[in-house]
C-alpha cells in the first residue's frame, strides 16, 4: 500500500489542529469585513423591522385592551340601561294602574251623580204628578161629595165654608183609611 503522506515528515501536537498563520489572518480579516458590512447594512434593517413589529404588537395589545375596556363599558351601560328601562316600565305600569283606578273612580262617581240626578228628577216628577192628582182628586171628590151630600140631605149646600169643611173631612177620612190599609198590607 502506498502512503499518501510522506513518512519523513512527522508533525505532532498542536500544529496538526491549527491552520497556518496566514490563513487565520485572512479569515479573521474577511470575518471582520463581513461583520462590519452586516452591522452597517443588515442590522439596522433588522432592528427597524423588529421595532416596527414590536410597535405593531404594542398597538395591537393597546387596541385589544381598549376594546376590552369598551366592551366592559358597553356591558355596564347596557346593564344600566336595562335597569333604568325596567324601572321606567315599572313606574309606567304603576302610573297606568293609578290612572285606571282614578278613571274608574271618576266614572263611578259620575254614574252615581247621574243616577242621583235622574232619581231626583223622577221623584220630583212623581211628587208633582201626585200633587196634581191629589188636587184633581180633591176637586173631583169634593164635587162628588157635595153632590152626594145634597142628594142625601136633599138640600143645596150654598155655604162654601161648610162645603169646604165637609170635603176636607171626607178627604181626611179617605187618607186615614188609605194609611190603615197600607199599614195592614205591610205587616
Amino acid at each position: 500500500m502506498h502512503q499518501i503522506f510522506p513518512a519523513s515528515e512527522e508533525v505532532g501536537g498542536l500544529a496538526v489542529i491549527l491552520p497556518p498563520l496566514y490563513e487565520i489572518f485572512w479569515s479573521a480579516l474577511v470575518l471582520l469585513i463581513v461583520l462590519l458590512l452586516v452591522g452597517k447594512f443588515a442590522l439596522p434593517k433588522i432592528y427597524r423591522t423588529m421595532d416596527e413589529r414590536q410597535a405593531k404588537i404594542a398597538e395591537g395589545l393597546a387596541a385589544a385592551e381598549k376594546a376590552k375596556e369598551d366592551q366592559a363599558l358597553a356591558a355596564r351601560e347596557r346593564a344600566q340601561a336595562l335597569v333604568e328601562a325596567n324601572a321606567e316600565a315599572h313606574e309606567i305600569r304603576e302610573r297606568a294602574g293609578e290612572e285606571a283606578k282614578g278613571i274608574i273612580a271618576a266614572a263611578r262617581t259620575e254614574a252615581q251623580e247621574e243616577a242621583n240626578r235622574i232619581l231626583e228628577g223622577a221623584q220630583r216628577q212623581i211628587l208633582a204628578e201626585k200633587q196634581a192628582a191629589e188636587i184633581s182628586l180633591r176637586a173631583d171628590v169634593g164635587l162628588l161629595a157635595t153632590e152626594l151630600a145634597e142628594k142625601i140631605v136633599g138640600e143645596h149646600l150654598a155655604d162654601t165654608a161648610l162645603t169646604s169643611r165637609v170635603i176636607d173631612r171626607f178627604l181626611d177620612d179617605l187618607e186615614k183609611d188609605n194609611l190603615s190599609a197600607s199599614e195592614g198590607a205591610t205587616r
